[in-house]
């Protein structure tokens, strides 16, 4: 499955999901009949219905591990115990299509009783009469803090980026700070993760003391100059950074997808990259 860009999909993807919002297909809940018994497979260590599950037909795209056996071999080889399951976010896009976004807290025979935080993304496609998984993103123990829901909205409507960007140039004038634009959608689970992260104790004051935050939403006629000029590739994957002086001019800007995959980074990563690129 070719992985298509958050950005430049987003206005295709944030209609279909408007269509679902709708009415015409119904937001999935953790009680979608498919995860449960791929839950179930889970806790009761059911091998064959587990590998069932998963697309072969084509593969099922699984991150972190290499192939749906890799995630199989991890759920099967936990020996999980308990398992609480808590949906960040369902959404049916289409008929056939269902996306899960779920925060897992299990205990396993290795745990020793302490909850194992796993973040789950996964992608099911009604092929036929079963639905099958095709893609899974799975974090294990992330070291940032995870949404538990992403009712938040970073990236409002009707916001305007380009006044939001003159205002931020004023004040980064006068404060002798550098702006960071921030590129993303309310829809992108990373975008909240870094959203979240950037609330931490070691990561804020950086951002205080530094910078003039502007969040660019996804909305193409508004703001496609700005992704233009913050040579922010779209065939790349949101949330994105960049860095600009407060005369608008590009100091830096991430090409390639550094925290697309927000849920696996570091609160030291992202340290180190606004430490990097503050005013002398």
């Amino acid at each position: 499955m070719n992985r298509v860009s958050k950005f430049a999909a987003c206005v295709v993807l944030a209609a279909a999901l408007a269509c679902a919002a709708g009415g015409q297909s119904p937001a999935p809940t953790a009680d979608f009949a498919p995860f449960q018994q791929w839950m179930g497979a889970v806790l009761t260590g059911e091998a064959a219905t587990l590998k069932s599950l998963y697309s072969t037909d084509p593969p099922a795209q699984v991150r972190v591990k290499t192939g749906a056996d890799a995630d199989t071999s991890f759920w099967l080889g936990e020996k999980t115990q308990n398992m609480n399951v808590e949906l960040v976010r369902g959404t049916t896009p289409r008929p056939d299509i269902t996306h899960l976004i779920l925060r897992i807290n299990m205990e396993t025979s290795s745990s020793n009783g302490k909850p194992i935080l796993i973040t789950d993304d996964q992608v099911w496609q009604k092929q036929g009469e079963p639905w099958k998984l095709v893609s899974v993103e799975r974090t294990d123990a992330p070291s940032l803090e995870q949404p538990s829901d992403m009712k938040k909205e970073i990236y409002p409507a009707s916001a305007d980026a380009h006044a939001e960007l003159k205002d931020a140039e004023e004040k980064a004038s006068r404060e002798h700070n550098r702006l960071l634009l921030i590129f993303g959608a309310n829809w992108c689970f990373d975008c909240h993760v870094l959203d979240l992260a950037f609330q931490r104790p070691e990561l804020a004051p950086i951002l205080a003391a530094n910078y003039e935050v502007v969040h660019v939403g996804p909305d193409e006629k508004k703001n496609a100059d700005l992704v233009q000029q913050s040579d922010i590739p779209l065939n790349k994957d949101i949330p994105a950074m960049a860095v600009a002086d407060s005369d608008g001019k590009l100091i830096v800007s991430q090409k390639n997808g550094e925290v697309e995959d927000a849920r696996q980074l570091t609160p030291e990563v992202l340290a180190e990259f606004l430490n990097k690129w503050k005013p002398n």
